[in-house]
């Protein structure tokens, strides 16, 4: 473990700084994307897993009707697509964060930074 300390120390104007592109509209814009995916898609996928827990709760027997051989049911199928649509979304959001967020948050920090990242 290093006791240097950085070659460049904090100014006092770097608080400014931070505060400044907070207030900015590009700043603005990020955290709406941001937004616009993930409160949507995190309702989205609450309510299919509530779905899929209210149904095994109440609806037992459809939740137990065979669909494939004797061990293949409706419950079983629900499960493993919790998996899937967790895989889907996460793969969605690094296709959205690829196109709308990581330019704009890597433009802020080169801005922040100089450009020293």
């Amino acid at each position: 473990m290093s006791t240097d300390t950085p070659a460049t120390a904090p100014t006092e104007s770097d608080p400014q700084r931070y505060l400044a592109v907070q207030r900015s509209d590009e700043f603005a814009g990020l955290r709406r994307a941001l937004r616009g995916f993930v409160f949507p898609m995190t309702i989205a996928f609450f309510l299919w897993y509530a779905l899929y827990v209210i149904l095994s709760a109440y609806a037992r027997d459809f939740m137990g009707t065979r669909l494939f051989g004797s061990n293949i049911n409706v419950a079983l199928v629900f499960g493993l697509l919790q998996f899937v649509s967790t895989f889907l979304i996460a793969w969605l959001y690094s296709r959205y964060a690829d196109r709308k967020i990581d330019p704009v948050a890597d433009k802020i920090r080169d801005e922040i930074t100089g450009g020293d990242s």
